[in-house]
């Protein structure tokens, strides 16, 4: 093999197949020791076996003995170390060192402070030193000259030969045509660029022979040309083959110190990473630590780079790349923390939107939690002062939505039960008599028809919406200013973060004006749910309710009490609800008062909202921040909302009044048949209005463990004490006109179906007329009414009002006894026209004077007589046996006066008849002996008196 020794020369092999490494090649070359920059990683590659005819000329080691290679691998001839030149130090390195300068510069920063003398001394030994190379050169020079010679004259002549390769001698080139082309002509023929005077010429020119291309000489590029082409085509073969080889070691390399850098830097690099995640997770603790590892690495980096600019001294490689990665690490945190803060912003002011209290648990934790998140992040505004804003405004926009939405539909069904129909009378008479037939633990039941009731819990609903302390607008009120107060004392703060560095701190404390900003605040809210209520029981049902046909807003989706899909409230804009008729109704000035509801329904549902009113003015009063002001304000709403509620109960309780005679269904209870239920229901029924009207008047739930202090509640003034008394003695009377016509009218009005069937029974006769029985019914039901009922109900009423009523018992007493005499008379009226008719048809018959001189016998209109009185008795004894004795009695006294009327007819009574008088009455006395009274007994004697002055004389002896 041709190149075997060059190969053996270069490796220092001794053969192409070694069988150890040679330890001569472990050591390094002392070109490659101490070069500055960053350490190279020990890489084996794997080389060429022909790697010594690859090298090229640029690799080729320096003809300087110790020469120094810098950064950019360019070598200088600035040994690695040497003597001082001048003589001062043996080692110019390590004397650079010590003075902190670059090893890389010249060594004259080593006498750049140095003394004029001790220069002097420095150039004197520099001298000697020159002095002795110069001779040992010349010495050197002299011994070696013969072989300079020799070496200089073989070199020239291998210069001239390579120069003059494929050179022919001149008798040996070819002869040329004979035909010799003139100068001319040749430069026309020469190609364009390629003229005698062209300064290309013989660039591009082929050359005669192959041998000459080889020549040292500039027309064959000194020997380049022959195998530029195929190093070309070679060069881009190799780097089609191997360039992709070579490129990845090269990368390779570069992917390790990536490698390395990344995995010193793995924090770094994955904080924006780890943060995300944590965000994601809601991982929040997690992410404001990650959050402060990051501020770290920031700050870490910025005091590398402040270092170095106040030291004036360039960084490395190392720490370019930690500032780079890091400042890329910080932008990209700061974006995900932004936005981060940007969602706990917007979740912050939104969070008591949707912050219901879920199973008892409060959202204490959700708005504390986001606040704490921010602080601890650190933020320009105070996160505490914006959540107080923000549920100001909320609770702000919540009292107006849910009022204004409330109230218009509570006038859409007012004014859809205003156009219905009137409930009937046996509606009305079912709805009377339910408190009797009621328990105490559901008095709200059956109280009104159900449209009545669907009316009056939307009314309750409503207001209890608004101001209901717990889940109604009132409890948030009363929420947001204790933890305003929390805030204001600083008892929450204690458990919030600093923040980074203590930044937060400046937003724990309230300023002075935040703090008068917030109690004005709440006393705002405080009225504006004042004015709201008291605009609903005060002012006229509204006209304008067109708030239906637009949506409710979304930031409030518990601010109506109904759904707006309530196919209730959905109506075309084109065609409204009609407007509630005008009829003169005492309902028609009440927003709050549903049509056609009665008195038990009106009195349990306004003292429902007059307690619930009640209580709640006396929470706001207790609020820190209610002045005098708001406090007569509180006082004024409860008082009037109390005045109109008494107004309207009254109003609805002298509308029931006049139908309390409807609650009549002539039914009699099986412990007392003498009389109907209608005593019993109305006691039950009066009581019950009583009781919710002192309910009204009182509201005794407001004034229940509450310091007199936070009493709204004033006692009623007297104008509604005379009110309600005037009432209740209107409604006595009324009831008792309404049974009075009712057992005078000659049909069954309001009674029950089955009052006729009863009253039959009663009487005995299937045809009888149940008018007699009516009159006898009420007669002693109004007895009852006299005797307990009224008296029971006098003293309840004034024991519930704290009054008496002296003037009004004696009038009430007036009228039972007017009725009782009128219903009395009306029953024994008939009777009696009989009975007188029976007595003077009888006597003043022409067949009355007897036949015989000594009669026996009664005269037969006497049997007719005492038969009526027997019918009629059988008919009180068995309908109201209490009123046998008066109504026989009176009877009786009406058959004494007949006989003196009947007697008074005749002129004269002859003995016979003078007996047959005395024997008719006498009979009818002594039959009817335990109805005598002294009336009947005066009337009697007047008879006798009669007779005896019509008799004659012999009839007397």
């Amino acid at each position: 093999m041709e190149d075997e020794p060059t190969i053996l020369n270069h490796y220092n092999l001794t053969t192409l197949y070694p069988t150890a490494w040679p330890a001569e090649k472990d050591e390094s070359d002392a070109s490659d020791e101490d070069v500055p920059g960053p350490k190279k990683v020990d890489l084996r590659r794997s080389k060429s076996r022909y790697s010594a005819l690859e090298r090229s000329g640029s690799d080729r080691r320096s003809l300087v003995p110790g020469s120094q290679k810098i950064g950019n691998g360019v070598e200088n001839l600035v040994q690695k170390d040497e003597v001082d030149p001048l003589g001062g130090t043996d080692s110019v390195v390590r004397i650079l060192r010590e003075k902190g300068m670059p090893v890389e510069e010249d060594s004259r920063l080593l006498h750049a402070n140095a003394s004029t003398q001790s220069l002097l001394q420095g150039l004197d030994f520099l001298s000697r030193s020159i002095d002795q190379k110069s001779a040992s050169l010349k010495v050197l020079v002299e011994s070696n000259f013969e072989r300079f010679v020799r070496a200089k004259t073989t070199i020239d002549n291998v210069y001239a030969e390579m120069r003059n390769q494929g050179v022919e001698p001149e008798e040996e080139k070819p002869k040329t045509h004979s035909r010799v082309t003139s100068r001319s002509s040749v430069q026309l023929r020469s190609p364009s660029g390629q003229g005698p005077l062209s300064p290309n010429r013989g660039i591009n020119k082929p050359l005669p022979s192959d041998k000459k291309k080889h020549a040292l000489a500039k027309e064959s590029e000194y020997g380049v040309q022959g195998i530029k082409a195929p190093l070309i085509e070679v060069a881009v073969k190799a780097e089609e083959v191997w360039g992709p080889a070579l490129g990845g070691r090269e990368r390779e390399e570069s992917l390790k110190q990536a490698l390395d850098s990344v995995e010193n830097s793995r924090g770094i690099i994955e904080a924006g990473t780890t943060i995300a995640d944590c965000i994601k997770r809601k991982e929040y603790d997690k992410m404001v630590e990650e959050y402060s590892k990051a501020r770290k690495y920031a700050e870490d980096a910025r005091n590398v780079a402040e270092t170095a600019s106040s030291r004036q001294a360039s960084l490395t490689e190392g720490q370019v790349y930690q500032i780079v990665i890091t400042g890329r690490m910080w932008t990209d945190v700061e974006d995900r923390i932004s936005t981060f803060k940007r969602d706990i912003w917007k979740k912050l002011t939104n969070v008591q939107a949707y912050a219901m209290p879920v199973a008892g648990r409060a959202s204490n934790e959700d708005y504390m939690s986001l606040i704490s998140i921010l602080l601890e992040l650190g933020v320009e505004d105070s996160p505490i002062w914006v959540w107080l804003l923000s549920r100001y405004d909320y609770l702000k926009n919540k009292i107006t939505q849910t009022f204004e939405r409330s109230r218009v539909e509570i006038e859409v069904l007012r004014r859809r039960l205003a156009n219905g129909d009137k409930p009937g009378a046996s509606v009305i008479a079912a709805h009377l008599r339910g408190p009797s037939q009621r328990g105490q633990g559901d008095i709200s039941q059956g109280l009104d028809t159900p449209q009545v009731i669907e009316l009056w819990e939307l009314i309750y609903a409503a207001i209890a919406n608004l101001v209901a302390v717990p889940g109604g607008v009132l409890g948030e009120v009363l929420d947001f200013w204790e933890k305003a107060q929390s805030f204001i004392d600083g008892k929450v703060q204690r458990t919030l973060p600093n923040g980074i560095d203590g930044s937060s701190r400046r937003h724990h404390r309230l300023s002075t004006d935040g703090i008068r900003d917030l109690q004005n605040g709440a006393v705002e809210l405080v009225d504006m749910l004042r004015d709201n209520v008291n605009s609903f029981f005060i002012e006229p049902p509204i006209e304008d309710v067109s708030l239906l046909f637009s949506p409710l807003t979304p930031n409030t989706p518990k601010s109506a009490l109904l759904s707006p899909y309530d196919s209730r409230f959905q109506f075309d804009a084109n065609n409204p609800p009609p407007p509630s008729p005008k009829r003169g109704e005492s309902w028609e000035e009440f927003a709050f008062w549903p049509p056609y509801a009665n008195s038990l329904s009106t009195v349990h549902y306004l003292g429902k909202l007059l307690s619930l009113i009640g209580v709640a003015a006396s929470e706001m009063i207790a609020l820190r921040p209610i002045g005098p002001r708001t406090t007569e304000r509180l006082k004024s709403l409860v008082a009037g909302a109390r005045e109109r509620s008494a107004r309207a109960a009254c109003t609805a309780w002298s509308i029931d009044a006049d139908k309390c005679s409807l609650m009549e269904d002539w039914t009699r209870p099986k412990e007392q048949r003498d009389i109907t239920k209608l005593p019993s229901a109305f006691n039950e029924y009066e009581m019950t209005v009583l009781q919710g009207i002192q309910k009204i008047l009182y509201i005794p739930d407001a004034t229940a463990s509450r310091p007199v202090s936070t009493n709204v509640v004033t006692p009623p003034p007297s104008k509604l004490l005379t009110m309600v008394r005037e009432h209740f003695v209107k409604s006595l009377y009324k009831v008792m006109s309404g049974m009075v016509e009712n057992a005078e009218s000659t049909s069954n009005d309001g009674g029950s179906d089955n009052a006729n069937e009863d009253l039959t029974i009663i009487n005995g006769t299937a045809n009888n007329d149940s008018r007699p029985i009516r009159l006898l019914l009420t007669l002693s039901n109004l007895r009852t009414l006299s005797t307990t009922t009224i008296p029971t109900l006098t003293t309840n009423f004034e024991a519930l009002f704290s009054c008496t009523l002296t003037s009004e018992t004696p009038q009430i007493r007036t009228a039972l006894s007017q009725h009782d005499t009128r219903l009395f008379t009306t029953y024994t009226t008939p009777t009696a026209t009989t009975l007188t008719t029976l007595i003077l048809t009888g006597i003043t018959s022409p067949t009355w004077p007897p036949t015989t001189p000594r009669p026996t016998e009664v005269r037969p209109y006497i049997y007719h007589t005492l038969l009526l009185l027997v019918s009629t008795h059988t008919q009180v004894s068995t309908t109201t046996p209490p009123l046998t004795h008066p109504i026989l009695s009176s009877l009786n006294e009406t058959l004494s006066t007949a006989f003196l009327s009947a007697f008074a007819h005749r002129p004269r009574y002859p003995l016979p008849a003078l007996m047959q008088a005395t024997i008719d009455i006498e009979f009818v006395a002594q039959t009817l002996q335990q109805y005598t009274s002294e009336r009947g007994v005066a009337s009697q004697s007047r008879t006798y008196e009669l007779l005896d002055r019509r008799t004659d004389e012999e009839a007397r002896t």
